[in-house]
């Protein structure tokens, strides 16, 4: 169910929902505290129940949120309002490159900045042994400065099914309940052969995944 504007989680105050996904409702909310806007990923109920898996996520947020990097998202902390739990990451404006693409072709002139920023952020992100997993034109944006960040870090492991993780749970477009059921869904036009087969992934998996996003951007 969407949570109305106007809704207090915390210190910070709902503005609307701007997206939902297989790893939950994403809003736009206002800080109260700080006097600024951000994103709250809200996690799906049943996630949120589940206190051994809560207590992992937070582990592994705790992880995401030391990656510091112009291109990444930065993940600010984890909000708790009765039965919500939260994400409480930065707001970034502008359209993703799913909605770039769609928009008409893309120049080689504009792609390779693009591509470039993904990379590095992508590689920053490797040397501190974390993968992404589901590096996609939908988890990209460019802003009006034209600087891209890369979202969602991390956050296929972390909200992964633990018991799934040697079977299916590496896969990143797992919804939460087809992830209780061992079950690929959603776009697999950007997952490894290993990360389709639901085998353990590691970095080569993103650098197959760059490679798709920067092939659709060039064509």
């Amino acid at each position: 169910m969407a949570i109305p504007a106007g809704t207090r989680l915390g210190i910070y105050e709902v503005v609307a929902q701007i997206g939902a996904g297989g790893m939950g409702e994403v809003y736009r909310a206002h800080d109260t505290r700080l006097n600024r806007d951000v994103a709250l990923k809200v996690l799906p109920e049943a996630f949120a129940r589940d206190s051994e898996r809560m207590a992992r996520f937070e582990r592994e947020a705790q992880v995401l949120a030391g990656l510091n990097h112009p291109n990444i998202a930065a993940i600010y902390g984890i909000e708790e309002s009765g039965p919500i739990r939260a994400l409480v990451m930065e707001l970034v404006e502008g359209p993703t490159l799913a909605d770039r693409v769609a928009a008409g072709p893309i120049s080689l002139d504009e792609t390779l900045p693009i591509a470039r920023q993904v990379a590095e952020a992508v590689e920053y992100a490797h040397d501190r042994n974390v993968i992404h997993r589901d590096l996609k034109p939908a988890n990209i944006k460019v802003t009006a400065e034209g600087v891209v960040k890369v979202l969602d870090f991390g956050l296929a492991k972390a909200l992964a099914n633990e018991v799934a993780e040697t079977d299916m749970g590496n896969s990143p477009t797992l919804s939460m309940a087809a992830t209780m059921q061992g079950v690929i869904l959603g776009t697999a036009a950007y997952m490894s052969p290993e990360q389709a087969r639901g085998k353990k992934v590691d970095r080569r998996a993103d650098v197959w995944a760059f490679g798709c996003v920067f092939c659709e951007l060039l064509t």
